[in-house]
């Protein structure tokens, strides 16, 4: 039911349209648009000379969409330059809708080809774009694999391209695999078939590394391959993708956005696949280098080892004992000498201070005949040396030290000196 503040339907189930109301009220919305300017790529091209009208369809450059033209025979016929599949061309067209078969198409009035300077124009731009974008950044270039496992190719049925990769590959590693899937490589249906050949590669786990191949042509013949949707689906792969398309002075944008571009599909085969001739001259170089330096460092180690055991303390070990006995012996002897006249020396510089304190001390003196008088202090102090007649009155106590004992006396009388 139609929904509330809707106008209402032109028909109803009462009032049915007839196919001819629907066709002309389709063919009124359609013939509105008007002429137009359209761009895109040829493909499908029905011109025959005994036809008045011809068929063709025109496919857009990014987007899997197509239209078809419907345009004079004569006026297809005095084209400059004869319509070819894939060529890129400009169309003067009016949309018109043929309501007798409900079919539409483009009429058209006038076609023209992309000049090659407005495509290379057209190429750069996009190449300016994308560089903007990050595309062509080495910081997101994937490194090949060393020896891929499986290597994905995408080229066209039998192409030169083809065989150029597949028997290089094989002439450098015999047990390489590929997995192959042919597409168109020029025209129309290029980029979309390629796009899903990639995304079919990217999602193999066992491909470790696509190569988009083909050899070489013209700028029209190499426009698919600078595409801006072909760009893309590169960008987002997750397997490193090769370019290898055309010869050295080619240059899509294919170049630029893949991980690794090859200067021809042959070159592109030389990158990914090692060469066994020389990975295993490689070893055998650097086994013979080992080998090589291995029984040179043999050499030095045995030459070595022949000096070490020709030196004597290695032809007889206890030498070295020997030697260091008879010195420590040798040593031994001379500190005993040593200690023995320090000792004597010693000994006798004793012996002659003790002579020394003898003779200057009151033993030696009392020995000649002197004596020690001492006299006791009425106050019970220490007895004290007499050295005048007042410090021993007469009754006072004396002690007299003589050479071999001392004498107990008693002052009797004192006189003084004359």
């Amino acid at each position: 039911m139609p929904m509330a503040g809707a106008q209402p339907p032109k028909s109803t189930p009462e009032r049915p349209w007839s196919v001819s109301q629907v066709n002309d009220s389709v063919k009124q919305w359609i013939e509105r648009l008007g002429w137009l300017w359209i761009e895109g790529q040829l493909t499908q091209i029905n011109v025959k000379p005994s036809w008045r009208f011809s068929y063709l369809t025109l496919r857009d450059t990014q987007k899997e969409m197509s239209i078809q033209l419907t345009a004079d025979t004569k006026m297809v016929r005095s084209l400059d330059a004869p319509l070819n599949d894939g060529d890129r061309v400009i169309v003067l067209g009016k949309p018109a809708f043929y309501a007798g078969r409900g079919s539409f198409s483009l009429w058209v009035t006038e076609i023209r080809h992309v000049g090659e300077g407005e495509l290379l124009a057209k190429i750069e731009q996009l190449r300016k774009t994308l560089a903007a974008e990050g595309l062509f950044d080495p910081a997101r270039k994937k490194p090949l694999p060393f020896l891929p496992r499986r290597i994905g190719l995408i080229t066209g049925r039998g192409s030169a391209a083809e065989r150029d990769v597949l028997s290089v590959a094989k002439d450098r590693w015999p047990a390489v695999d590929f997995r192959v899937i042919n597409t168109p490589v020029q025209g129309a249906g290029t980029v979309p078939q390629v796009v899903e050949a990639l995304r079919t590669l990217d999602d193999d786990e066992t491909v470790d590394v696509i190569i988009i191949a083909r050899g070489g042509g013209s700028v029209e013949d190499l426009l698919p391959f600078s595409e801006e949707a072909l760009q893309r689906a590169v960008a987002e792969a997750s397997t490193p993708v090769v370019s290898a398309i055309g010869h050295e002075p080619d240059n899509p944008v294919l170049d630029n956005v893949a991980d690794l571009r090859a200067a021809t599909p042959t070159d592109a085969a030389k990158r990914v696949v090692p060469d066994v001739v020389a990975e295993r001259q490689m070893l055998d170089d650097a086994r013979s280098r080992l080998s090589s330096a291995l029984r040179s460092w043999v050499r030095r180690e045995r030459h070595g080892l022949s000096q070490v055991r020709s030196r004597p303390a290695m032809a007889n070990p206890l030498t070295q004992v020997t030697l260091r006995r008879e010195e420590l012996d040798r040593a031994t002897a001379a500190i005993r000498r040593d200690i023995t006249r320090l000792l004597k020396q010693e000994t006798a510089e004793v012996k002659a201070l003790r002579a020394q304190v003898s003779a200057l001390g009151p033993a030696a003196t009392l020995a000649r005949g002197y004596a020690v008088v001492q006299v006791q202090p009425r106050d019970g102090s220490e007895p004290e040396v007499v050295t005048s007649i007042a410090q021993a009155p007469p009754g006072s106590q004396l002690r007299i030290r003589v050479g071999d004992g001392s004498i107990t006396a008693a002052s009797m009388a004192a006189t003084p000196a004359e």
